[in-house]
């Protein structure tokens, strides 16, 4: 009996671990909020600077938006689905996988088809749609990069 009660006062080993998974994944959260924010607001401005080069016709401009928009919700469901995957961490790694690969799938397919849409279907400008595409993307990698590297800083 002296043993089972030495053993549940006792923490277990992880205790300490726990509270700063915590603090990642929130960081992690207003990361991804954060980087969303700004891909669609240097998307915004990228169109509204078109809409003033080209001042004949807006059609550049939503094509930039179209592309660029695409690019934001791509992040936008990287974002949510990396929280859903952290809502079911007490599964196997093997599960975790299996749910990554098919999100990434997910989120390929959901790129190609919007990138069809304005394209083939909208006939905006391939290359307005792909320069707002590829600007939204380079803002992604880049604002994680340095927002990632700020916060690690400010702890």
């Amino acid at each position: 009996k002296g043993d089972n009660m030495r053993q549940s006062l006792t923490p277990p080993l992880n205790a300490a671990i726990i509270p700063a998974l915590f603090k990642a994944e929130e960081q992690e959260k207003r990361l991804a909020r954060k980087v969303v924010m700004l891909q669609a607001t240097v998307v915004i401005v990228a169109a509204a600077t078109v809409e003033g080069i080209w001042k004949s016709s807006p059609q550049y401009a939503i094509a930039v938006l179209g592309g660029g928009g695409v690019s934001v919700l791509n992040s936008a469901l990287l974002a949510w689905r990396m929280s859903r995957v952290a809502l079911y961490s007490d599964q196997d790694a093997h599960q975790q996988l299996r749910f990554l690969y098919y999100y990434a799938i997910e989120r390929f397919l959901a790129v190609v088809a919007l990138l069809g849409i304005c394209l083939a279907a909208l006939k905006f400008s391939p290359l307005a749609v792909l320069s707002g595409f590829v600007l939204g993307q380079a803002v992604l990698l880049v604002a994680r990069l340095i927002l990632k590297i700020k916060t690690e800083n400010s702890d």
